[in-house]
């Protein structure tokens, strides 16, 4: 192979493949939009729903907003993407995903809001980012009653259903962790 044949291969190469990196890069800034304007919407449908709420979130070092399903079948397992934001700051977008045992049937669409009391307990969580969770919650369409009234430990959880129907006790492990393809 010539050096000149070489060169416009490599020139070849370069042209079709910055086109791509560009086409990923774009739909990344797309998807970052989407995730900003679903927190927007699932907060100020919280705030509507709960008052206390709007209260916290005032006086929170930063949140998390979640979109999420999950399925359970004797197994629970589901997914879900969202962003986490520190007050007039920065914003880390994030995946989720829930694996455990339950004893229940059906599948859920919901979102979760976090809300963070300070700095430490919003960098455990986008650092670390694991929750263990134990519930029992019965959801039929839109109407779900979880919601959190005030800060525990430096946080605060709210749980929005958007549509489904489950009924189940789970114990499940729930782990966030950065979105490297986001951030």
């Amino acid at each position: 192979m010539s050096k000149r044949t070489w060169w416009i291969g490599i020139c070849v190469s370069v042209l079709l493949i910055l086109p791509a990196a560009a086409e990923e890069g774009s739909r990344a800034a797309e998807k970052r939009a989407r995730l900003d304007a679903m927190a927007d919407e699932v907060l100020s449908e919280l705030f509507a729903k709960n008052a206390g709420a709007k209260g916290l979130y005032d006086s929170a070092y930063g949140y998390a907003v979640f979109s999420n399903i999950k399925i359970s079948l004797g197994v629970t397992g589901g997914g879900g993407n969202g962003v986490a934001v520190v007050m007039g700051g920065g914003r880390t977008y994030m995946k989720m995903g829930t694996a455990g045992l339950n004893f229940g049937l059906g599948g859920q669409k919901y979102q979760v809001v976090f809300l963070f009391e300070n700095a430490r307990v919003f960098g455990n969580f986008v650092e670390k980012g694991w929750q263990a969770d134990a519930s029992a919650n019965a959801v039929a369409g839109t109407l779900g009653a979880n919601a959190g009234i005030s800060f525990s430990n430096g946080l605060a959880v709210y749980q929005i259903t958007d549509k489904g129907l489950m009924l189940q006790a789970d114990i499940a492990g729930t782990k966030y962790w950065k979105n490297k393809k986001l951030n």
